[in-house]
């Protein structure tokens, strides 16, 4: 059974980073709580770098033998669809310009590549709120300035 994600603080538009992506495909913990949450939420937007990452979540999966190589590819073709539902923002060279700056400044909070791409993808859709199962991405987006979920 997985606890309530309580959105209630949770501002529009929101940015789902792979972690929280990945769980709305794969049972995982808090898997039906996000579902359930993201329901209420007026704006979600995605990235080409969650997708990837879902593909690569995905194919570990199916090396693990816990799904099929079907079973990955209709999850993906699920995924694709929810995107075309959603803001998508697009990893352009400011984006990547941005996390440069990210990477170079933040001395505090240990940053990762690809936590500094979603960062600065987060703050070029000018969400209110990135929704991430990563505590260090979560520390790292605050860190920035942004509000993180679930707390």
């Amino acid at each position: 059974m997985s606890r309530p994600i309580p959105v209630d603080s949770w501002a529009w538009p929101v940015y789902l980073d792979t972690s929280a992506l990945v769980k709305l495909f794969v049972d995982e913990p808090e898997s039906d709580a996000l579902n359930a949450e993201l329901s209420a939420v007026g704006e979600v937007v995605l990235s080409d770098l969650a997708m990837t990452e879902l593909a690569s979540a995905l194919a570990r999966h199916v090396r693990e033998k816990v799904f099929t190589v079907a079973q990955a590819r209709r999850l993906y073709g699920h995924a694709e669809r929810l995107v075309a539902s959603c803001r998508f923002v697009e990893s352009t060279p400011p984006v990547h310009r941005r996390a440069a700056r990210l990477l170079l400044t933040s001395t505090q909070v240990p940053l990762r590549t690809l936590d500094a791409i979603h960062i600065a993808l987060a703050i070029e859709a000018d969400v209110a709120t990135l929704v991430t199962f990563d505590p260090r991405l979560r520390e790292a987006a605050a860190s920035q300035g942004l509000y993180t979920a679930p707390s």
